[in-house]
């Protein structure tokens, strides 16, 4: 998932939320270092974001957004479900994975966060699965594939030792190739 930003007030707070969670952690996160970083008023960031919770639930809404633009690229695009689930499952910047892994820790600590927050990761996660078990004819296959690109994508933002990446590109096109056995006709 890319990570995107843009200019106006709103993203510009959402981009430093997201360099303090990718630079310092989401123990740093306060609104006054959030406010200074987006070198707005401690007003203005409340105009936007009423709170910590508020703020990260921005985030995340952020993230899904990105989520549903990969989503649909999957239903829709050529390659098809597993291959995006696949290419996506790594990811694509260090900064990338420290967010995740800062996003993943706010989300374990529930003290801050919005029940809502919780529930758009959690529906990121069984959006894939539902797309896999849509493409694919063969219910195991489709889980050992969601089980894999989530094991991938946990063990990178998790800093884990990683497989050589030849090794990785093996697995993948034999999770590909097996599912275009049993991918469904669009």
């Amino acid at each position: 998932m890319s990570i995107v930003s843009t200019s106006n007030t709103r993203d510009r707070i959402l981009d430093s939320l997201q360099g303090i969670l990718v630079s310092v952690g989401y123990s740093a996160v306060t609104l006054d270092a959030v406010a200074r970083e987006a070198q707005v008023s401690k007003g203005g960031l409340l105009y936007h974001f009423p709170s910590k919770a508020a703020l990260m639930n921005g985030l995340v809404q952020r993230l899904v957004e990105l989520a549903e633009a990969e989503f649909e690229e999957a239903r829709e695009g050529d390659e098809g479900v597993v291959r995006v689930f696949l290419r996506t499952s790594l990811p694509q910047s260090p900064e990338e994975r420290e967010l995740y892994w800062a996003l993943i820790a706010a989300l374990r600590s529930h003290e801050e966060l919005e029940e809502e927050a919780v529930q758009h990761v959690q529906y990121l996660f069984a959006h894939w699965r539902e797309l896999l078990h849509e493409e694919l004819t063969d219910p195991v296959l489709a889980e050992i594939i969601l089980r894999a690109g989530d094991g991938l994508y946990m063990a990178a933002i998790a800093g884990l030792s990683q497989p050589d990446p030849e090794l990785t590109q093996k697995m993948i096109d034999r999770l590909v190739e097996e599912s275009d056995l049993v991918r469904r006709p669009r």
